[in-house]
């Protein structure tokens, strides 16, 4: 896969920037809905869009969003459910076309990784699961493209799968859930977990010493190295020591609170 040019940059967001408590919790008073996104931007380093899961925007769209955030801001996409939950996961090109050609390189230097989402009841299907890889392109209108899946069914957890991926350059998503599987392995050069346990009843989603253990992962994974307070699927693999980007967002589990502990988190991570 295409390097977008990693640096060990750590990005810390959230998913969206439409949620009706963030304007109590984290949106100045009277903000106009139409500079959330201008606001959101200058206050986090990324975010993720859930929309473009579930349909498809306008190249006007993209450009918009493009012309509202500062110069470093990035932008990760989830892809088109209708890419991910099918059978026949080989059969996808036409739909993965369809994805990225409907105008996300309007976001130029802003797009960032694309999340490749499944189902919690698709299962590893080796074959047809490399197929699937195979049809993710390198890059898209000269812009380099990274991707990241994200299994949510535990025959995933193997050290054929992370293998597989490694070879394709594609990440997994290392998930702080309850229910699904963490992918704390590296194989690409970046780093993409999405932290879903937070609490609305904690002013920073997640507690100060979670984020705190967090950071400290993710300074890791930055520099280079893995932390070795997270399980892997394929322990013995070797992994170059490089520089490697890091995204972390917070999602689902507290999110009111969600903004807030994305700047405690890049705060911990900068310090």
């Amino acid at each position: 896969m295409a390097s977008a040019g990693a640096s060990g940059a750590i990005r810390t967001g959230i998913g969206g920037w439409t949620f009706d408590p963030w304007d109590e919790s984290f949106y100045p008073p009277k903000l106009p809905k139409k500079r959330q996104l201008e606001f959101a931007s200058r206050e986090l380093t990324a975010i993720e869009v859930n929309g473009t899961y579930y349909s498809s925007q306008k190249p006007a769209t993209f450009a918009k969003w493009a012309s509202e955030v500062p110069e470093n801001f990035i932008f990760s996409l989830k892809a088109s459910r209708y890419c991910t939950n099918r059978k026949v996961l080989a059969e996808a090109g036409p739909s993965i076309e369809k994805f990225l050609n409907q105008g996300i390189a309007e976001l130029g230097p802003h797009l960032g990784p694309i999340l490749w989402q499944f189902m919690g009841t698709k299962k590893f299907e080796p074959d047809d699961f490399e197929a699937f890889l195979s049809l993710l392109p390198q890059t898209l209108d000269g812009l380099p493209l990274r991707h990241v899946v994200e299994p949510r069914h535990e025959s995933f957890c193997t050290p054929d799968f992370v293998d597989m991926i490694a070879r394709h350059g594609v990440a997994a998503v290392c998930a702080d859930h309850a229910d699904y599987p963490m992918f704390a392995d590296v194989t690409a050069d970046f780093v993409y977990a999405r932290l879903q346990r937070g609490s609305d009843d904690v002013a920073t989603c997640y507690p100060k010493p979670k984020i705190d253990e967090w950071a400290e992962r993710f300074k890791l994974y930055a520099e280079g190295g893995v932390p070795d307070d997270l399980s892997l699927h394929a322990p013995d693999r070797r992994v170059e020591k490089k520089p490697r980007d890091v995204f972390a967002y917070f999602i689902t589990g507290g999110k009111v609170n969600a903004p807030n502990g994305a700047r405690e988190l890049f705060k911990a991570c900068t310090n």
